[in-house]
């Protein structure tokens, strides 16, 4: 998805503020534009993480034209940043991967002490590094 984002210019001695009006409450910063569209990504992925975990709904986003002719943003810069949903998915996926057989031993016997299988006890230990 592309979502729309008003950035505030920033100078020497302000950020640059970067709303996401699409996505309620999203907003990040950056001493430079750069780094505050990069801040905007991470922003938005975040936000949305957030919505998939609970269950919620992804907004569609907006076209920019839309969002222009608030005059909230009035003077503000305009840019998009996509974001691939697919990554936030939690649709399972199977894989098949190669490990050698005593690091597979140590998957398992951890996996049951924990009481776990061993795909999800390799899915937590990955998300939790």
């Amino acid at each position: 998805m592309r979502y729309p984002i008003a950035i505030e210019p920033g100078d020497d001695t302000h950020a640059f503020g970067v709303v996401v009006p699409d996505l309620p409450g999203c907003f990040a910063a950056g001493d430079t534009l750069d780094e505050a569209v990069d801040n905007a990504k991470e922003a938005i992925e975040l936000w949305l993480e957030t919505v998939i975990d609970d269950g919620g709904a992804i907004p569609d986003p907006r076209h920019i034209a839309e969002h222009q002719a608030n005059p909230e943003f009035a003077g503000w810069v305009w840019a998009v940043v996509s974001v691939d949903l697919a990554a936030l998915s939690d649709k399972a996926e199977r894989i098949n991967i190669t490990l050698p057989a005593r690091v597979l031993r140590r998957i398992d016997a951890a996996a049951r002490a924990a009481g776990e299988s061993r795909s999800g006890y390799i899915a937590r230990r990955a998300l939790a590094a």
